[in-house]
């Protein structure tokens, strides 16, 4: 049984509201819809067994990244939008296991987008950036890299998602970083996902030289 709401937990969500909200605008481009996720967000916080949740801020980035995504990429899907800026208009469906199921398949097509269409730094640099609210400080020293250089990382990944460039993605690499993905979704916990990231990073760079 899930435990009341006490002030604690509304003030943890309400301390990360502004992040969260960010996260959700850079993904859909909209306001009016980050604010709708945000809410739904909240909704789905208060029927979280929270005495399980190890670290609020980062399991509630997390669980909005993967609201925010879900929303945009239907809305893709649907739309044909081209670029970066995704517009969505997603009705909330509650726990209805047909949402789930499209949210699912949603996810697994905006991972596989990025697998596509960009290099492992910059996919690394566009999830942990975009999806996951870190600072270009804190991206660079996952990554290896110097503030400017992930920074700038982030900037062609963003140039080229709107390309139609794709290359082909094993079964095997996709399922690795769902699952990372899934994982810190579910558990709040980035330190697996950065692992991945990172060492795909390592593997990119060494290739490299």
């Amino acid at each position: 049984m899930i435990a009341q709401v006490t002030e604690l937990d509304t003030a943890s969500f309400e301390r990360v509201r502004p992040r969260l909200f960010g996260v959700a605008y850079r993904v859909l481009g909209s306001r009016s819809e980050a604010d709708d996720v945000v809410q739904d967000a909240w909704i789905r916080w208060q029927r979280t067994d929270r005495c399980q949740v190890r670290d609020p801020d980062a399991f509630l980035i997390t669980m909005t990244t993967r609201l925010a995504l879900t929303v945009g990429q239907s809305a893709r899907m649907r739309h044909e939008v081209a670029g970066d800026r995704l517009e969505a208009d997603a009705a909330d469906l509650g726990d209805d296991p047909a949402r789930v199921t499209e949210q699912a398949e949603a996810l697994e097509l905006a991972l596989l987008t990025l697998l596509q269409k960009l290099s492992p730094t910059e996919r690394a640099a566009y999830i942990l950036r975009e999806a996951f609210d870190y600072p270009h400080r804190q991206l660079a020293a996952v990554l290896g890299l110097s503030e400017a250089n992930a920074r700038q990382q982030v900037t062609r990944a963003r140039i080229r998602l709107s390309s139609d460039r794709r290359r082909h993605v094993d079964a095997a690499e996709h399922r690795r970083l769902l699952d990372a993905f899934l994982a810190a979704a579910q558990t709040g916990d980035l330190a697996s996902l950065e692992r991945l990231l990172a060492g795909e990073d390592g593997a990119l760079q060494r290739l490299a030289g």
